[in-house]
């Protein structure tokens, strides 16, 4: 009897503790597919993956055995023991990892601790104002837990980021399933992927991909032109304004957009920003 109850524990143990740790690198796999990702990405991601894996099974494990205990009514004080310690392990276990996870993570991060960080965007095709995907789910986001965007044309970053670098725009369209680079534009939406092209025309004219950025000083706003907007790191703030106001456009080369955020057509209207000059 002893030994079955050792040996009901130990595998109770070995499903705790292994099935998160293949479920996180599977996610792995699937997340990261630069064979360039850096190292401390793996960890941010490996880390924050296992964290949520562990406590998904603790839960799994201490609902069923309550359930078993509840149903069976287990006589034997061996048992009701053996039961009593997987629940600890579980509960004591998962909570322990997600202890040291976040605060290894935030040690790790450029910000030493999470932040909430946002900036509005707006896309266009030939002046057609093009909406992603829209969110479903429990969730109700686009993205990962850390970068997202919830219907709102909004970046969200909510989370540890441990190198700033890793917030921009071309992580940002890879995370809800799409692509930005220099010469194309993969935009996921409700009727599937729009694909934009450089070279491709627009109005009968040969156009390119372009983002601008409208940022803030104070009071005043200015526009910029990205140059690799792929690679462009956004501003870390979590208002907007002074949060950025990205737009991207497939459009003929220009250097500046008459686009504008609605956020900061809002704080122009009450004379919170104006622009330079």
């Amino acid at each position: 009897m002893k030994r079955g109850i050792a040996t009901l524990i130990l595998f109770a143990c070995v499903i705790f503790f292994a099935l998160p740790v293949t479920l996180a690198h599977t996610a792995e796999r699937e997340a990261h597919t630069d064979k360039d990702t850096e190292k401390d990405e793996k960890i941010d991601l490996y880390l924050t993956e296992t964290s949520t894996n562990y406590i998904i099974i603790a839960a799994i494990i201490v609902t069923l055995l309550i359930a078993t205990s509840i149903y069976f009514k287990p006589k034997n004080e061996a048992i009701k023991a053996a039961i009593f310690s997987i629940i600890c392990i579980s509960v004591l276990a998962s909570t322990s990892y997600l202890a040291f996870s976040t605060v290894y993570l935030n040690i790790l991060s450029e910000a030493k601790g999470p932040v909430h960080w946002h900036a509005d965007f707006e896309i266009y095709d030939c002046n057609k104002k093009i909406d992603i995907l829209d969110p479903k789910g429990f969730s109700n986001r686009i993205g990962s837990s850390v970068f997202h965007e919830h219907g709102d044309n909004r970046i969200h970053v909510e989370g540890v980021v441990i190198d700033k670098r890793d917030v921009n725009l071309g992580n940002f369209f890879a995370t809800i399933g799409g692509l930005l680079s220099e010469d194309e534009l993969i935009i996921p939406t409700n009727d599937g992927s729009k694909i934009l092209k450089t070279g491709s025309l627009c109005d009968n004219e040969p156009a390119k991909i372009q983002a601008f950025v409208y940022k803030t000083s104070g009071n005043k706003y200015i526009q910029q032109k990205i140059e690799h907007s792929h690679e462009y790191i956004l501003s870390p703030y979590s208002d907007v304004p002074p949060g950025d106001c990205i737009i991207i456009e497939f459009a003929p080369e220009k250097e500046i957009t008459s686009n504008l955020c609605e956020t900061y057509k809002v704080a122009i209207e009450k004379g919170e920003i104006e622009g330079e000059g």
